[in-house]
């Protein structure tokens, strides 16, 4: 099944609940989405089980989609093919493709496949400019052939405060395949996003990324500045 064609069963389809995701800290769901006779699962969050932050406005399933809208704007494969519903069982939320974990892996166990590395810098690079401020090792996950990343919840605020366990790559240089997905992040239209973020949010998008290609290099973590580089906890 082709990215079209999931777009079209997420958005299209009837939702029918199957269980909540316990490890979830917000009420997300598990649900089956069946259009035309065919059946996916997906994670579902909805504005309704969120839990108040804050420094992040209620609605964290928009970043969600915007998370997969830019990574798929940059060309990179990242994060399962993700859609705004606002028909669904619970409200207005997001419907995430789900993916089957098979091993139990996630990205500490995971870091020193050298076959990943290359999908791990265009995370990071991603990361970045989006500004997750919670990206955990669980937050990496593995299908038995590929990663994933899930979780993009708490990304895109305005003020810089990256919080993540990617560290290792910071200091090296950023490759021509990311510097080319930065190039392309810089040219991000306004409205793309704007349904789900604000216009200074999407703005900041385009300033770290032209910070990023100016750089060449990847940073390294500010143990000295008022947010902690690291999320926790970090798995």
């Amino acid at each position: 099944m082709n990215t079209s064609e999931v777009i079209e069963i997420l958005t299209r389809g009837e939702i029918d609940v199957l269980g909540r995701i316990v490890e979830s800290s917000n009420q997300a769901l598990l649900v089956s989405v069946t259009w035309n006779n065919t059946s996916l699962q997906a994670c579902y969050k909805t504005e309704l089980g969120e839990r108040p932050l804050w420094d992040f406005p209620e609605g964290l399933w928009r970043r969600e989609v915007a998370a997969w809208l830019l990574a798929d704007y940059m060309g990179l494969d990242l994060i399962p093919v993700t859609v705004a519903r606002d028909d669904g069982p619970f409200g207005p939320g997001s419907l995430q493709l789900w993916i089957e974990e098979t091993t139990g892996d996630h990205y500490f166990t995971l870091s020193d496949r050298d076959e990943l590395a290359a999908w791990f810098r265009s995370l990071v690079t991603f990361d970045l400019i989006a500004n997750n401020t919670d990206r955990k090792s669980g937050h990496v996950i593995f299908d038995g052939h590929r990663c994933w990343a899930i979780d993009q919840g708490l990304c895109f605020g305005a003020e810089d405060k990256v919080r993540t366990v990617l560290w290792d790559f910071g200091g090296t240089e950023i490759g021509p395949t990311d510097r080319a997905a930065l190039e392309v992040a810089v040219t991000v239209p306004d409205d793309r996003l704007s349904p789900y973020l604000s216009l200074d949010e999407i703005a900041a998008v385009r300033r770290r990324a032209r910070e990023l290609l100016e750089s060449r290099y990847f940073p390294e973590p500010d143990e000295d500045r008022e947010w902690p580089p690291y999320p926790w906890p970090l798995v």
